[in-house]
């Protein structure tokens, strides 16, 4: 249920950022969800429609791309099927995670400035 404050802090964020350029209005949102991030990314949806009224979000569509985890060799750049020991079949180097980390990233901001 951290979708919540999660939601909470990217409002938070938007209403900075809106502010800082003295926007007229917001009209978009994006963000990217790696898969590793413990995020549900529809439970984070609904956490946005319920805590975006009455906020400068209001009405405003929220976009969320979830990114899969991919893992690699740093060595060789061989890539490591999912499911598989994250060491490279090849070099036995450590694999090393390309895409889908535990982040949750404001990818975008579309707003209407002066």
């Amino acid at each position: 249920m951290h979708e919540y404050s999660l939601v909470e802090a990217l409002i938070t964020r938007v209403e900075q950022e809106a502010r800082r350029r003295q926007a007229l209005r917001v009209h978009a949102l994006s963000v990217r969800v790696g898969e590793l991030a413990g995020v549900d990314p529809e439970l984070f949806r609904t956490a946005y429609e319920t805590f975006r009224e009455g906020t400068i979000c209001a009405g405003v569509p929220l976009t969320v791309k979830h990114v899969p985890a991919s893992w690699s060799c740093p060595r060789c750049e061989t890539p490591i099927a999912r499911g598989a020991i994250l060491r490279c079949p090849a070099c036995d180097a450590p694999a090393r995670l390309d895409e889908g980390s535990d982040a949750l990233t404001l990818d975008g901001i579309e707003m209407e400035v002066p």
